[in-house]
């Protein structure tokens, strides 16, 4: 099977067991795809977790899980040297942590304090760990997708800017249609039984073999593809010109000089360029269409535009914002 062909079987897969969601499923797999870590926000019980699980689970990946507490310390994520006494004599030995792992979920990640929300840059941006001053590498594939709940504001620290921008999308996922929901129904009830059934013995399904996970040769293979892809030099004039309309909105409309109080780093430019591509290769295309760009654009922006109190009480959301830039900035 080539490349493009094990991810579309590895979207298909998690399709059949994250319903009503298609969209979050090809953000979790740009996100992939582009090497990039992924923030998803959303209401309790909206699939989350079961997402993110879903990608590790079909996919040939070690999957680690950090639930963000109040009191939990750099080294619970990070790991620490430890103390051996052995019949050679003493030693100190570095014990991982669970951020050393393919696909590392940082379930609510506002609800540590900000030591510990730091103690995932290194990792995040550098790909590597230092604990008592030796650095440990981070295996080639390597992603974090940080969970937060929008309410609940009691007990969290929210993310400061600087660590908000090293997040390559901001991912929302919003309530599904009633359809949808009830295909969630029979789904879970589908699981419970078939859960019920394997501990009984009676479930012959349960001893059937799993099918093969997607191996993770497929997602390098996918990235070199995707580096290959034909980008004009006006689809890069394009998303420049994106990124600057938030830094001068004064210059395309008084809405826009209004709400707008911070506008994106040159990260953001880096991110519609990244995540444009991987948006291009999974429709197929060996080449990028100024439409991967607009789809891509609101989850690159959304984390990265500071909007003013004006904005905030008319109620203003960055993806409105995003869309008037859309309306406003011309290709080329």
């Amino acid at each position: 099977m080539s490349a493009r062909d094990q991810i579309e079987a590895l979207k298909g897969r998690m399709g059949q067991s994250i319903i009503g969601q298609e969209a979050v499923i090809d953000r979790l797999l740009i996100g992939l795809l582009a090497n990039g870590n992924l923030l998803v926000e959303g209401l309790p019980g909206l699939a989350k977790t079961r997402a993110i699980k879903a990608l590790a689970k079909n996919l040939e990946a070690d999957f680690s899980r950090i639930q963000f507490t109040p009191d939990l310390l750099p080294a619970d994520v990070t790991g620490t040297e430890v103390y051996h006494q052995g019949a050679e004599g003493a030693e100190f030995r570095f014990e991982a942590g669970p951020i050393f792992a393919n696909i590392v979920l940082a379930d609510e990640i506002n609800r540590a304090p900000a030591k510990v929300q730091s103690a995932l840059l290194e990792a995040m941006e550098e790909r590597q760990v230092t604990v008592a001053g030796k650095t440990h590498k981070m295996p080639p594939l390597f992603m974090v997708m940080a969970t937060q709940n929008p309410v609940e504001q009691e007990g969290t620290y929210a993310l400061p800017e600087a660590q908000m921008d090293r997040f390559l999308m901001h991912v929302l996922i919003t309530y599904p249609p009633i359809e949808d929901e009830v295909e969630v129904i029979r789904l879970v009830r589908g699981e419970e039984q078939a859960a019920v059934a394997a501990a009984s013995g009676t479930d012959a399904k349960a001893k059937a073999p799993a099918p093969a996970v997607i191996p993770q040769q497929a997602v390098f293979e996918a990235r070199q593809e995707i580096a290959a892809l034909h980008v004009s030099d006006a689809i890069d004039q394009y998303c420049a010109a994106l990124v600057y309309a938030t830094r001068t909105p004064e210059a395309y409309s008084e809405d826009l000089a209004r709400w707008i109080e911070v506008g994106g780093s040159p990260r953001a430019s880096l991110a519609l360029d990244k995540c444009s591509r991987a948006h291009a290769w999974m429709a197929g295309r060996d080449y990028v269409d100024p439409q991967d760009v607009q789809a891509v654009a609101p989850d690159v922006f959304r984390h990265r535009l500071a909007l003013s109190f004006e904005a905030q009480g008319e109620g203003i959301s960055p993806d409105a914002v995003t869309a008037e830039i859309l309306k406003l900035v011309a290709l080329g």
